[in-house]
């Protein structure tokens, strides 16, 4: 199995930063650099933010975090929030996605949603190039649109969600998507955060913590980079049986 540590970083620098995130900048960096499978420029931007990262305060980060992805919905990392909304075409969406990832040894609890874009990433970190790359192709006008978003507001995580467009390839509404970005208006869901949150609360198997972090069953083997704070966080693959393709973005 040809695994992506590239996927792996930028699944984590995408998630809520915490103290190993920093301290693994330096592993992460060479990891981008051998791997070499973004652009030499783009990876020199990539290095220059993470290093950035790192020497600035964690709580500005966090509060930096928390600014940019929760409060409001425009710029959500939960997928389905952008496809379906609260039809109730994202449930079933939710449970072909977590049927995926239970077939290629994704073992999650309860407190992260499976439509959560890190945890997506991650989980394609573990599978062939092509199997990932073929997902993304589904899920990339979201990730386009969420990557120009943050490019309208100047923030420099806008480099993560371009580097997963050139692992993915650029959808055909590409531009398109870019033009919406460049148009749109202030994020009216943020001046109602507090009802939303009370009032539309989304709960999926049971999960009473949306906003938790991700997690699963430990992995046995030893990830090349668990000493760096990025660990892998998915068991050995079950003996191989069909899995219908779960589509994201249409």
């Amino acid at each position: 199995m040809a695994e992506s540590l590239t996927l792996r970083v930028l699944a984590r620098l995408m998630a809520y930063p915490e103290q190993p995130l920093l301290d693994a900048v330096p592993r992460m960096v060479d990891v981008l650099n051998t791997e070499e499978r973004l652009p030499a420029p783009l990876r020199g931007q990539l290095n220059a933010f993470m290093c950035g990262m790192a020497a600035r305060p964690l709580m500005d980060l966090q509060e930096e975090y928390v600014v940019l992805f929760d409060r409001g919905r425009a710029m959500s990392l939960h997928l389905f929030e952008h496809v379906h909304g609260e039809s109730r075409d994202r449930g079933q969406a939710m449970v072909d996605l977590l049927e995926l990832y239970r077939a290629g040894g994704l073992q999650l609890d309860a407190r992260e949603l499976p439509d959560y874009l890190p945890l997506m990433l991650e989980y394609l970190s573990t599978r062939p190039r092509a199997d990932a790359r073929e997902l993304l192709s589904d899920a990339m006008g979201v990730i386009v649109l969420l990557g120009a978003r943050l490019k309208e507001r100047g923030s420099e995580f806008a480099l993560l969600f371009e580097a997963i467009e050139v692992i993915g390839g650029s959808p055909v509404e590409a531009e398109a998507l870019r033009r919406r970005a460049a148009t749109e208006g202030p994020d009216m869901s943020i001046e109602k955060m507090d009802e939303i949150w009370q009032e539309e609360q989304v709960t999926f198997m049971g999960n009473s913590d949306p906003a938790g972090s991700c997690g699963a069953r430990p992995d046995s083997r030893q990830d090349s980079i668990a000493v760096a704070g990025i660990g892998l966080r998915v068991e050995e693959t079950p003996a191989a049986g069909h899995v219908s393709r779960t589509r994201i973005g249409r």
